[in-house]
């Protein structure tokens, strides 16, 4: 008996092991989203919460409104909840056919939480309000980020080896 050998493998002649690609487990990987989505709006709530009731800040409503706000909060509940929701669906996209998914899903997630961190200074609110929704779309993009890589590593299983002997 020689070995394993597979000529399809481009790496076996240089010495590296086989590349193996695995099968995603999409039950796990998406109960993970779900629960991300789920984490995803309660940091919207309690951000809402702290800077409306801790930090005196009028954000998403008028001080009137009280320390949960008005239907802008449940907006970005909301919003959050579906931006985990599209993670995940990325992450499914990337699993099936990237060649480093989870280096393309950081990226990814880092650029758009970037994005949304950024983008509240485009508003002519005052700073504070300014600061404080920048605070929670960051916050919520690195939850949304970690929780979701770590939910599309755990779904990945290793794809059974293919093994060929050859007898001399």
């Amino acid at each position: 008996m020689a070995g394993y050998h597979d000529e399809t493998d481009p790496f076996a002649a240089r010495g590296r092991p086989p590349r193996s690609s695995g099968r995603v487990d999409v039950s796990r990987l998406w109960v993970g989203g779900l629960a991300t989505a789920a984490v995803a709006a309660l940091i919207g709530l309690v951000g809402v919460l702290v800077v409306r009731a801790v930090l005196r800040i009028a954000l998403y409503a008028p001080s009137t409104a009280g320390p949960f706000g008005d239907t802008d909060t449940v907006v970005l509940c909301g919003l959050a909840a579906v931006a985990a929701l599209a993670a995940t669906g990325l992450a499914h996209l990337l699993l099936i056919g990237a060649p480093r998914p989870l280096a393309y899903f950081a990226w990814f997630i880092g650029l758009l939480t970037a994005v949304s961190a950024v983008v509240p200074f485009l508003s002519p609110e005052p700073m504070s309000v300014v600061l404080a929704t920048a605070a929670i779309h960051l916050v919520t993009g690195l939850a949304i980020g970690t929780l979701v890589s770590g939910a599309a590593a755990a779904a990945v299983r290793p794809a059974p080896q293919r093994q060929r002997f050859e007898f001399e």
